[in-house]
């Protein structure tokens, strides 16, 4: 494509994710300024989660000229609002199922990571429960029982549960999760309703290991975990705590589909 400026993106942020989705943003043919040069960029890409107090988002509304187009992840409404106020269109990449299908691997890989790291005993053989069964519960519930744990999914929706017990995985209505936790000794929170309180914490044994991947404020009740002592851990972003590069290329190849949906890009 040459250095055609118009066509340049400006990415924000110094992390591995950002640097990578950079990287592959580069080897596609773009021109890739930093932050400072947003003003002569016709994109911009802003980590995630994009809020209105959001290092860099300032640099955005200032710098960059009307018309820009902008991606970031987990756009907050205030953050949309104050960007449309200027002119630039913002959207929010992580809306892509397909994103978000691809972004459920790094968070299983880093999940399973996380359970190695803080036990004393393999997966293989070990009796864990899968709280909600979207994306993530479903990455990680399958390969989980790829590694000989025996796994219990919960779900709500009872086409969640048809599925994982297509795939030969144990399934119980969530009304039931009472039934389910004594015994298990890992359990997996990917819901973002608080559902491991206190009474249910209780059911478990304390060498259990709670995992919480479900975002801010979670699913369990962390100070009742350490009062009962037993270990829990929320685990946020894993995808760019655990395969930033990875992550980043998602990131660049979902924001390269939604250019081309556009009728725009390379």
């Amino acid at each position: 494509m040459g250095e055609n400026k118009a066509e340049a993106f400006a990415v924000f942020g110094e992390d591995e994710r950002q640097k990578a989705a950079a990287e592959y943003l580069r080897g596609q043919g773009y021109p890739v300024l930093s932050a400072a040069g947003v003003a002569s960029a016709r994109y911009a890409l802003l980590p995630v989660p994009l809020s209105a107090d959001r290092a860099g988002f300032e640099t955005l509304l200032q710098k960059a000229a009307p018309g820009t187009l902008a991606f970031a992840g987990r756009v907050s409404a205030q953050a949309k609002a104050a960007a449309q106020a200027k002119g630039i269109e913002l959207e929010d990449y992580l809306q892509r199922e397909e994103l978000a299908r691809l972004n459920a691997i790094p968070t299983a890989e880093g999940c399973i990571g996380l359970i190695l790291q803080n036990r004393r005993r393999t997966i293989w053989g070990s009796r864990m429960a899968v709280l909600g069964y979207g994306r993530c519960g479903q990455a990680l519930a399958a390969r989980l029982a790829a590694l000989g744990a025996q796994v219990t999914v919960a779900a709500r929706d009872p086409g969640q549960r048809a599925l994982a017990q297509s795939t030969g995985l144990a399934a119980a209505p969530m009304e039931e999760l009472d039934s389910v936790l004594p015994g298990c000794q890992v359990v997996v929170n990917t819901v973002p309703a608080l559902l491991l309180d206190a009474r249910r914490l209780a059911l478990l044994e304390k060498q259990a290991l709670v995992i919480d991947l479900a975002s801010l404020p979670g699913g369990t009740d962390f100070e009742a975990a350490r009062a009962l002592e037993i270990a829990a851990i929320h685990a946020l972003s894993l995808p760019a705590r655990c395969a930033p590069v990875t992550a980043g290329q998602f990131v660049a190849r979902a924001v390269l589909a939604m250019l081309k949906e556009r009728g725009e890009g390379n």
